[in-house]
């Protein structure tokens, strides 16, 4: 629940004076934890407060000494691309000890810290709130053995925790995405796309170890972005004779001309009787059974290491903020909390609740009550899973329901990386509901000319991991060819529509929305998917491509601040894409430590522009070396990207030098990332579903006949929820001359931004979240994760 939309915290009342932090990571290391700390320790001293860093965990919470230093804004500077923890992390027997735990309270005192920040999982934050509720009583030993004075007990008597969740497998309840669980399927999926281009050129069937002792998000989000055909989870052991229906399965793909099979296990995959199900026990059954050259390949260690995801980066970003702030809000009464992530929103949750709720997943698959462990996982694991089931195995032509509905499915608009995922999702599902498909290529223009073909289940078969438009796109609309597309769903007999694609496609949707008045043939179930980089499409948080776009430009970010190791003192302009949408920008300047970031959405004028030259003059005189500026290719016709490398390039005379890129349409190209393909799946099994439920209410007398405003919709995500939004009703939200919404959600991260940089600003936190419940943090719509 977001607290008042008027509330807002300025900078001067945002005040940490007199209050000393301490920020830490315990357990095992996740790739976004740097910047969590980075965060932290930012937000901490812009509020004013004193700012720790507590080495090793807590062991070094424990040992004290030079294991608590006091942190400096340089202190966390090029952290952000950095894997792991740079502060140290370590599992620490001591600190389970009551002994440990009075050392630890010393060590805190001595240096009057009472607000913790730990990042870690469960057991790290269990540990923490046992901390906290002995934390007087500590203090009353520590009095009575003289090692502090009475006052102190005063001074210090509410110890304050907040947490966030550091752990790559996803495992914790309460939060849709833990912090380095994104950069974990990118470890995977780079190793999946890999070891299928090998297996193919030897048709060899591959056995994948992934982590995932007591949770299965991984191998089941990496099986369903790379469309493998089996795989094995704590969660949802095999029922008896497993073994026969795999190998039928791997069989039977192989006969459909595929030359692979790809099968993913979780380390913790178990059988209906607790019995460890091995990769060693699969290759073994493969290769008896149905004598396929079979290879096993365990990731280990591969996948906690590397550099974190723009994903991660922007989440740990955006907790390690919201943490700070629930630490300055907090009081005597206020219980541990942690930050979590709920749809595109973060959210406070009671840290116990979640500890808690995790615990009964646990207890749950211990009593084999595997059902209900799956429910306790979250509506995210479980809509995984039944897409999974759905996209993975098809049912025999005897069981698939007969609709005698047909479907087209075509792509508009530049192509997005996760558009073909969407296309293979909505075949399949489209298949599985009992319709016939229909593949249009290249947009409008390939419908009016005829280039409709039917598309069968196996035609889509290794579509989730190509980038691009495998169907063809392009930018043509409707208006100018409505009677020849009529024409074309005449002779097609075409029941529904599914576009995806980015702005262009929404001004088709209301081209034949506005069309249905003349031919009827455009009465009929339409829906559009939005899939664009520039995330420019009113209606929906997020797009599909955009994440993929934004890894690109992040890493390319990362390797030009790197080409600058060793000299001295350098600023890089960057351009990006984007339109007039800022977005790509904004997030990937929040997500690659930018000291600015020019978009449309935000004028600047010269003294702006002056403004950030002397900033980064002041900040050159420090120990932090290298400028990063970031400016959308549509911020200002005059302020050009030449321009402001000129205007740095004098100013910075004798101070700093610069250098420019356009990135141009590397943004576009590559691999879609694990989020892409997830979101496009989901949201296109979504979306034809919906489809499927309009036929059937919409057909009447032999036909179907839908003329209604939400027949014609948009699936986007809102902040917790997945909305079919009618075409029609977002006309009002858009500003159709520069092609973007009127109002969108991520400018509310620019001072984000800005604070990270050492901007003074003001900061809105009309968005922060009040203290929920772990039960109630769900809308009862919301069946689909930004988060995968």
């Amino acid at each position: 629940m977001a607290q008042s939309d008027t509330k807002k915290i300025f900078f001067e009342n945002l005040s940490g004076a007199g209050k000393a932090i301490a920020v830490l990571t315990s357990g095992g290391d996740a790739q976004g934890m740097n910047a969590a700390v980075r965060a932290v320790v930012r937000m901490g001293l812009y509020v004013g407060a004193k700012v720790y860093f507590i080495r090793e965990g807590y062991q070094g919470m424990v040992d004290g000494g030079e294991n608590i230093t006091e942190a400096t804004w340089e202190s966390v500077s090029s952290m952000l691309q950095v894997g792991g923890t740079v502060i140290g992390s370590a599992r620490c027997k001591d600190f389970r000890t009551h002994e440990g735990r009075l050392k630890a309270a010393l060590n805190l005192v001595k240096l009057g810290i009472t607000n913790l920040c730990v990042i870690g999982g469960d057991g790290s934050l269990t540990g923490a709130n046992l901390f906290r509720e002995e934390w007087s009583g500590l203090l009353t030993e520590l009095v009575e053995q003289g090692s502090i004075e009475q006052q102190s007990v005063q001074t210090y008597s509410a110890l304050h925790i907040v947490g966030m969740v550091g752990s790559i497998d996803n495992d914790f309840c309460g939060t849709d995405m833990t912090i380095g669980t994104d950069s974990a399927l990118h470890r995977i999926i780079e190793v999946v796309d890999a070891i299928m281009t090998t297996a193919q050129s030897h048709q060899r069937t591959f056995v994948l170890e992934v982590m995932g002792r007591h949770c299965g998000y991984l191998a089941l989000v990496s099986a369903l972005a790379c469309g493998a055909d089996w795989v094995l989870i704590p969660e949802m052991p095999p029922e008896d004779g497993w073994e026969e229906k795999m190998c039928q399965k791997l069989s039977a793909n192989r006969a459909g001309m595929k030359r692979l099979n790809i099968i993913i296990v979780a380390e913790g995959a178990i059988d209906h009787n607790n019995k460890p199900i091995t990769t060693d026990y699969i290759k073994d059954l493969v290769v008896k059974c149905l004598g396929f050259d079979t290879r096993v390949t365990i990731l280990g260690h591969v996948q906690r290491g590397g550099t974190p995801s723009a994903f991660d980066r922007i989440l740990a970003s955006r907790m390690g903020v919201e943490a700070v702030l629930a630490l300055l809000e907090t009081t005597a009464n206020t219980p541990a909390c942690v930050v979590s992530l709920c749809g595109n929103q973060s959210v406070r949750l009671p840290l116990m609740e979640c500890v808690e709720m995790t615990q009964k997943v646990q207890k749950a698959m211990d009593e084999k009550k595997f059902e209900e462990a799956v429910k306790l996982r979250g509506r995210s694991f479980e809509n995984n899973l039944k897409t999974y089931k759905l996209l993975a195995h098809r049912k025999p032509e005897s069981e698939l329901p007969t609709s005698n509905f047909n479907v087209a499915v075509l792509n508009v608009g530049a192509p997005a990386a996760g558009m073909n995922a969407a296309v293979r999702s909505a075949v399949r599902v489209g298949i599985s509901e009992g319709h016939k498909m229909f593949a249009v290529s290249d947009g409008f223009e390939g419908f009016y000319k005829g280039q409709i073909k039917e598309i069968k289940w196996a035609d889509v078969g290794g579509w989730t991991g190509q980038g691009g438009s495998l169907l063809g796109t392009k930018r043509t609309l409707p208006a100018k060819h409505v009677e020849k597309i009529a024409e074309q769903m005449r002779a097609h007999n075409i029941n529904a529509l599914l576009v995806i694609g980015g702005f262009e496609a929404l001004e088709c949707l209301l081209q034949l929305y506005e069309a249905r008045g003349i031919y009827e043939e455009f009465c009929i179930p339409m829906c559009m998917l939005p899939a664009t980089i520039s995330n420019n499409v009113p209606g929906t948080d997020l797009s599909i491509g955009a994440d993929t776009a934004l890894n690109a430009i992040v890493e390319t970010c990362d390797r030009i601040k790197q080409s600058a190791s060793g000299t001295k003192r350098r600023v890089f302009i960057i351009e990006t894409m984007g339109g007039y949408c800022g977005y790509l920008a904004t997030v990937a300047g929040l997500a690659a430590g930018a000291d600015a970031a020019y978009i449309y959405e935000e004028p600047f004028d010269i003294r702006d522009l002056q403004a950030n030259v002397e900033h980064l003059t002041e900040k050159m005189k420090t120990s932090i070396q290298r400028g990063l500026v970031l400016r959308n290719e549509n911020s200002n016709e005059n302020y050009t990207t030449d321009f402001i490398y000129q205007l740095y390039s004098e100013e910075g005379k004798g101070v700093f030098d610069c250098r420019k890129n356009v990135l141009g349409h590397m943004q576009q190209g590559g691999a879609p990332s694990p989020f892409d393909r997830n979101f496009g799946t989901k949201i296109s099994a979504k979306a034809m579903q919906w489809v499927t439920k309009k036929l059937v209410e919409t057909f009447r007398q032999g036909r179907v006949f839908a003329n209604t405003e939400d027949s014609c919709c948009l699936l986007g995500m809102r902040r917790r929820a997945l909305i079919f939004q009618p075409v029609v009703q977002l006309k009002g939200e858009t500003d159709f001359v520069h092609r973007i919404p009127k109002e969108q959600w991520w400018l509310k991260l620019r001072p984000l931004m800005k604070i990270l940089a050492k901007y003074k600003t003001s900061y809105d936190v009309s968005d922060s979240g009040q203290l929920e419940h772990v039960v109630h943090n769900r809308p009862k719509d919301s069946d689909a994760s930004v988060a995968m």
